[in-house]
């Protein structure tokens, strides 16, 4: 099973770099496991938005997947932040 384009092992450290630097824009401490769990749910998420709205996958392969990945993890961490105030 491929993850928009990539492999479950580039998944994970594709996923542990999106969350990462999502970590570091979103000025957030989170740790390893969960910059990449972030990451991998992120392009989850972003692309099953994307897809309700209609608008295209941003396209497949690391890259796409390191965007995506970066901005759903962005806006997961926003949520969060929204539902249990600000820490």
């Amino acid at each position: 099973m491929e993850l928009n384009g990539v492999g479950w092992l580039a998944a994970i450290i594709i996923g542990g770099l999106a969350g990462w630097l999502a970590e570091k824009v979103m000025k957030s401490d989170m740790g390893l496991l969960m910059n990449i769990l972030l990451g991998i749910a992120g392009a989850v998420v972003l692309n099953a938005l994307l897809a309700l709205l209609g608008i295209g996958i941003l396209g497949t392969g690391w890259i796409a997947y390191l965007i995506t990945g970066f901005i759903g993890a962005c806006l997961l961490i926003f949520v969060v932040r929204l539902v249990r105030g600000r820490t």
